[in-house]
Order: C-alpha cells, then sequence, then structure tokens
C-alpha cells in the first residue's frame, strides 16, 4: 500500500538551496518506490532542483510516473529535476576514471557537479596500469580547478594524478576489484595513505558527495589552480 503522505516518512527540506547555496539530493536506496515517488511529487510541486541518487530502475520507473521530464542517467542511477542544469559558472571539474567499471560512480559525480553549476567533463578509463594514458591527457586535466579521480582495485590513479597537477584532488574509491580489494576498502586505504598532498577522500562509491565538493571547490571567486 503506498504511503498516506509525505509526512509519514519525510520532511523534505526545500530551502537547503537558500541556506546553503545546493539543492537537497534524495537518496533513493532503502526508501519504496511509492515512497520516492511521493517526495518527487512534493518536489514538482515546489518546483526545487533535486537530484535523485541511487535510485534503481524501480525507483527511476516511479519518479519519471510523476515527474515524466525529469534526466535520467541509467548508468549513474541518478535522476535530475529540472531536466536541464544551471548555466555553468566557476571552474572547470574534471571526473577522471581509472577504468571503465568506475563508469556508474563516476558519472554520478559528474552529474552532481554540472547540477550544481559547474562545467564538468569526463576523463575515462586512465588507470595506471598504462602511466601513457595520464600523460596523454596532461594538457586538460592541468585545465581544472578541481579533479575527482575515482577508481577502485589499487587505488593508486588519485595520488599518480595528485603528483602531476597544481588543483585538489577528490579521490573515491570504487568497489571494483577482487577478493583483495575488500569491495573498496583497499583503494580507499591507498587513497587515505597517498603521499601527493592535496588529496581528499570520500567514502566508497560516494560519487555523489565527491561531485559536491569539487563543486564547492570550483565555486565562482575560488582561487584558481
Amino acid at each position: 500500500m503506498p504511503p498516506a503522505s509525505l509526512t509519514d516518512f519525510a520532511e523534505l527540506d526545500h530551502d537547503r538551496a537558500a541556506r546553503r547555496g545546493y539543492p537537497e539530493a534524495i537518496y533513493c536506496e532503502g526508501k519504496s518506490p511509492d515512497q520516492v515517488a511521493v517526495i518527487a511529487a512534493a518536489v514538482r510541486e515546489r518546483g526545487t532542483t533535486t537530484l535523485f541518487t541511487r535510485a534503481t530502475t524501480a525507483h527511476a520507473k516511479a519518479i519519471l510516473m510523476v515527474i515524466p521530464d525529469a534526466h535520467h542517467d541509467e548508468q549513474a542511477h541518478l535522476l535530475a529535476w529540472p531536466a536541464q542544469p544551471p548555466q555553468p559558472n566557476g571552474g572547470l571539474v574534471l571526473v577522471v576514471t581509472a577504468g571503465t567499471s568506475d563508469l556508474p560512480v563516476a558519472r554520478e559525480a559528474l552529474n552532481t557537479a554540472r547540477y550544481l553549476g559547474r562545467r564538468a567533463e569526463l576523463v575515462v578509463d586512465v588507470g595506471v596500469a598504462g602511466l601513457h594514458r595520464v600523460l596523454g591527457k596532461l594538457d586538460l586535466l592541468r585545465q581544472a580547478r578541481c579533479l575527482v579521480v575515482v577508481a577502485g582495485m589499487d587505488g593508486a590513479l588519485p595520488g599518480v594524478i595528485a603528483g602531476l597537477v597544481a588543483a585538489p584532488i577528490v579521490a573515491v574509491p570504487t568497489s571494483v576489484g577482487y577478493g583483495a580489494a575488500f569491495s573498496g576498502l583497499a583503494p580507499l586505504l591507498t587513497m587515505l595513505n597517498a603521499c601527493a598532498p592535496g588529496v581528499a577522500v570520500v567514502n566508497i562509491d560516494n560519487g555523489y558527495g565527491a561531485g559536491h565538493i569539487a563543486a564547492q571547490i570550483a565555486a565562482p571567486g575560488s582561487s584558481p589552480a
């Protein structure tokens, strides 16, 4: 049975953008599709810019039934409304992946940075197994105000890039890897122990958190790299 009303299970923070400068995100995991649909209806009624993260296929279907014009990035498990991100300002955010398997988390970070008002671009599959791939992107990497570097397995890429650029790095460990990667714990520890300065680390698979921090770092008025 669907919930009777929003107040049965949630209280949305419609004023967050006014208070903090950035809108609320709805974490869908653990919520039923019916609950998410009720939240989406409240969002539509208020006209509040909102991200829906960790959305399953069932969550997405429920949201799109209520807000059919929402942007849906299936790979990132993310929906955004309104569908068009705001006009970008501030510095460039680059989201960099070690491998193709890291793309779902990377695209969550990419969408987050874009919907928080930054120009954001994606650089894919430049892991340390082929160092020439990173070096081949060096001119682009050095244009960024902030870089989100997403890696699983050994998690070495953020430290490598931090030694090549002046901008701060937001490192994102992913749960990609064989058994000894311990579902992201191994890359998390590698990133926390990076010897290159200027590397901050978010939780395992937390593309949303990384994209949010990067958007704040690259906001208008922040110091250029």
